[in-house]
């Protein structure tokens, strides 16, 4: 989650919201990414997505059976969808997302017992400096 970190503190120096994400797999980093937004002009380049599409490029697979994708916000409905259809078999968030978040807040898409795929969940590792980073990014945005 370190790293997740790290790559939201990349994307608030490029102007994005900062989220970073990181997919792991027997120990190794196969991808890490932040927001890209704004940057892409593009609205499905969440770090999630970015990071998971990169670990497929990287794999030369989209099945990520075995990975394990930390994120430093609650995934969104497209991301959570994004890592049931990657297959990951973990997600670890750090902050809560009440408005938007589909890992508990508003719903769950990775525990749907109507999918064809469960993702155990793991949340709040990190969450303060998570959560820290998101508040000052929108404070300074409204200009308090």
């Amino acid at each position: 989650m370190a790293r997740a970190l790290e790559r939201a503190r990349e994307a608030r120096e490029r102007g994005e919201v900062p989220v970073g994400a990181v997919v792991v797999r027997e120990g190794k980093v196969l991808a890490e990414a932040h927001n890209r937004t704004v940057e892409w002009s593009d609205p499905t380049a969440h770090a999630e997505v970015v990071a998971l599409r990169k670990a497929g490029r990287r794999l030369g697979d989209w099945r990520l059976g075995g990975a394990t994708l930390y994120v430093t916000l609650e995934p969104c409905a497209q991301c959570a969808g994004a890592a049931v259809l990657a297959r990951i078999d973990r997600l670890v968030y750090a902050a809560s997302d009440p408005k938007s978040g589909m890992a508990g807040s508003l719903g769950n898409l990775l525990q749907d017992p109507r999918l064809n795929h469960f993702v155990e969940l793991t949340s709040g590792v990190l969450a303060e400096p998570s959560s820290r980073l998101l508040r000052e990014f929108f404070r300074e945005r409204r200009g308090r």
